[in-house]
């Protein structure tokens, strides 16, 4: 059902290459003022274009404008995938979030606190086990600044995200193919993959690929079975804005004022944190989550064939 709306609105192949297009080009304007503050600052320091790897960059700027720069070309795309869908495809914002008469948040705020809660939780257990794997990070004013940052850009990051792979993608590829399964795969893969730049993947290796592409899986699930982006959005939401305030690390994409700071070394850590994630703690929350909201039919929502839903005039955009 979900991805079958855009057979009611224009779903042309080339308008979603165009759109694409138009989302990429937002993306990397937005992306000039954390590159040009960088290079700045790089050059202040008498460092060269050949100094700046991904993990130096993350470096250079104070940590709270460090993430404030970052965030902005997801604030940019966000808005790009919304105007693309409304002004290209005359989608309307509710068509493209769910397949309900408007967008559930109630169902945002339940699996945001149910991650929310979790996610700190399991966090606040280690260090509580593992102290000397942490140092205490926290400074009020910094931290008080990075709440602002955070609360405000960060589900618009997470947003953009699900907006773009788990929703325009997801509809855009599966009214070329007309089957389900193979936008999840495709959409899962793109966005595992978009995040090999990522600093964790120099230090941990590739085999962390394992948990970005099988958490895009999780979330394209989430969408398929729930009919809607209520509880991805939800999710993503409350995992990279709880990451941000709660713990850090030297090598991880978010450098932050954040109250802990992960001390481990990052080439001595073994697999379960990326494994247990995605084959244990994922398929815990999707059975908590089918239990709640009563998903049946599995099959059928992720493998079966994409069909035509007929949507009210309220949906589309005139």
């Amino acid at each position: 059902m979900y991805i079958g709306q855009a057979f009611n609105v224009l779903h042309d192949w080339w308008r979603y290459l165009i759109g694409i297009f138009i989302v990429i080009g937002a993306v990397l304007i937005g992306q000039l003022p954390f590159t040009a503050a960088v290079l700045f600052q790089a050059f202040k320091n008498g460092e060269g274009l050949s100094d700046l790897n991904e993990t130096r960059m993350m470096q250079l700027l104070e940590p709270n404008l460090n993430l404030f720069l970052m965030l902005i070309p997801f604030a940019v795309g966000l808005v790009a995938v919304l105007l693309v869908s409304k002004y290209l495809h005359k989608q309307s914002i509710t068509n493209l979030s769910t397949t309900r008469p408007k967008i559930d948040w109630s169902r945002f705020w339940f699996v945001f606190v149910l991650w929310g809660v979790t996610s700190s939780s399991l966090v606040l257990l280690d260090y509580s086990f593992n102290p000397d794997h942490y140092e205490l990070n926290f400074k009020l004013v910094p931290f008080i600044i990075l709440c602002f940052i955070a609360i405000l850009l960060v589900p618009l990051q997470t947003s953009f995200e699900e907006y773009l792979f788990r929703g325009y993608l997801m509809q855009g590829i599966g009214v070329l193919v007309k089957n389900k399964w193979i936008p999840l795969v495709i959409t899962s893969l793109i966005f595992g993959l978009l995040h090999i730049a990522n600093p964790e993947v120099d230090k941990l290796g590739h085999v962390i690929m394992v948990y970005y592409i099988g958490t895009g899986l999780f979330l394209g699930i989430m969408t398929l079975m729930d009919e809607g982006l209520e509880l991805a959005l939800g999710f993503h939401a409350a995992n990279n804005l709880f990451t941000a305030l709660l713990v850090t690390a030297d090598w991880t994409a978010f450098q932050t004022h954040s109250i802990l700071k992960d001390m481990n070394d990052p080439e001595t850590m073994g697999m379960g944190e990326i494994f247990v994630p995605v084959f244990v703690i994922f398929p815990i929350l999707l059975f908590i989550l089918s239990k709640k909201y009563k998903w049946s039919n599995w099959k059928e929502k992720l493998f079966g064939k994409v069909e035509v839903i007929q949507n009210s005039q309220d949906d589309i955009v005139e």
